[in-house]
């Protein structure tokens, strides 16, 4: 059975890169962020196939899921594992649902979601990066690459760090590393085939708390 802190973790380092860009003025960084913001733009939906790879001590060989997603703004994904197993996962603005065979756990994350936003407010993103993450930025031939250590104990609680790819021709998200202080390792290898598609809304209906 696949836990939920992993999707869980990855969905809110995402939410959290849309933020963290804007957040230092160096020439590295401004670039990445100029084409970040136009990428959002210009593509506001998009989906693709999506490979996680998941390592632990306690693993006797890493676990590899794969699967495809569809994305909507920041404030809908959707996300389907075929292998090893089926579990589905969709997040609509305040509810996280993840489906293993017949069962439906529901989450309420909204609030946590735009509380971590929140942190990266645009106003005060430099002050608030400096405040609660080391980060470092690296340019190679085909990408860009950063990582983000945490400084403070509110990220510190639940992560190690992230390293994230983007690809310097579009500015899309490459692959995506979470390191948790559970002890599990993933990383996500995203290929994105399909930009700007008009998704049907129930591709993103979540069941909620009664």
């Amino acid at each position: 059975m696949i836990p939920r802190i992993t999707p869980l973790a990855a969905l809110l380092a995402l939410l959290i890169f849309q933020r963290v860009l804007a957040a230092e003025a160096d020439d590295l960084l401004s670039r990445i962020w100029d084409g970040v913001q136009q990428a959002q733009k210009k593509y506001t939906s998009f989906c693709g196939t999506i490979t996680e790879t998941r390592t632990s001590s306690l693993m006797v060989k890493p676990l590899v899921l794969r699967g495809k997603f569809c994305a909507e703004g920041t404030t809908r994904f959707a996300l389907e594992y075929s292998e090893p197993a089926k579990v589905r996962i969709r997040f609509n603005e305040n509810y996280l649902n993840v489906t293993s065979g017949d069962k439906t756990e529901v989450l309420e994350v909204g609030s946590s979601v735009r509380r971590t936003q929140s942190y990266f407010s645009r106003e005060n993103s430099i002050g608030n990066l400096k405040k609660n993450f080391t980060i470092t930025v690296q340019e190679d031939a085909g990408d860009f690459e950063m990582k983000l250590v945490p400084r403070t104990d509110a990220f510190r609680r639940r992560l190690n760090y992230l390293v994230v790819k983007l690809n310097k021709r579009d500015f899309l998200l490459q692959s995506l590393e979470v390191d948790g202080k559970s002890g599990v390792n993933s990383v996500f290898v995203i290929d994105v085939n399909s930009l700007n598609p008009k998704i049907p809304a129930e591709t993103f209906e979540v069941y909620k708390p009664q």
